[in-house]
């Protein structure tokens, strides 16, 4: 299977170096690059890649609000937004995620990090496993909000979806929530397709600002 990618960056040099990057690998097409964010939506909606890379600080439109544009207006599960930013930028970052992008990455993250997200956000999971990603959702989660109220859909959840749920929002893997809930992993990827279903999120970035938002899981739990 070939992943389809977009770069948006209004740095030409970042956009052929990671361009040079993914093109050098067998599974990764790029099939186009933006400077701007209202180039990026026109752009994913023209080519219909399956991952965006999505700079943040942007001219036109910034990541944000080109996340939210592209995102917004899509049924379906593509394209997948990864969110490329600075630690400077997490705010920003955050709202990505609410707005529906499947995760981010640093800027000077190794190469090999780059690779890696676009095939996981490609493969319809959240890049949300690095301690960095746990530290920066929790933080931003315990300052203070106006707290939503928790969506009927959550009552829905069996006792074991909800605990499968918490254990997501605290950066989880499929692999390590099985070990804790001596199942197969399997069954949990089974778990988690149905909470994603009945709670009707994209992936597990949204399934994890949820929780935290809803209160279902409190910062530092």
């Amino acid at each position: 299977m070939t992943i389809r990618v977009l770069i948006a960056d209004d740095q030409a040099m970042v956009r052929q170096g990671f361009g040079a990057l993914l093109a050098a690998q067998p599974d990764l097409l790029v099939v186009g690059d933006a400077a701007d964010g209202a180039q990026a939506v026109a752009q994913a909606r023209r080519l219909d890649p399956d991952v965006v890379l999505m700079d943040v600080r942007m001219p036109v439109l910034d990541g944000l609000a080109a996340t939210r544009k592209l995102l917004g207006d899509r049924p379906s599960d593509r394209p997948r937004v990864l969110i490329l930013t600075t630690f400077d930028l997490d705010d920003y970052v955050y709202e990505a995620l609410r707005a529906g992008a499947s995760g981010f990455l640093l800027k000077d993250a190794p190469a090999a990090d780059l690779i890696h997200a676009v095939r996981v956000v490609a493969g319809g999971d959240a890049l949300l496993a690095p301690t960095v990603t746990r530290r920066l959702i929790a933080e931003f989660a315990a300052r203070p909000h106006r707290r939503r109220p928790r969506p009927t859909a959550l009552a829905a959840l069996t006792p074991r979806e909800t605990e499968v749920l918490r254990l997501i929002a605290q950066g989880r893997s499929n692999t390590e929530i099985a070990a804790e809930l001596v199942v197969a992993e399997q069954t949990v990827k089974t778990h988690v397709g149905r909470i994603l279903a009945k709670l009707q999120l994209r992936d597990r970035a949204q399934a994890v600002v949820l929780a935290y938002e809803t209160g279902l899981v409190a910062a530092g739990e």
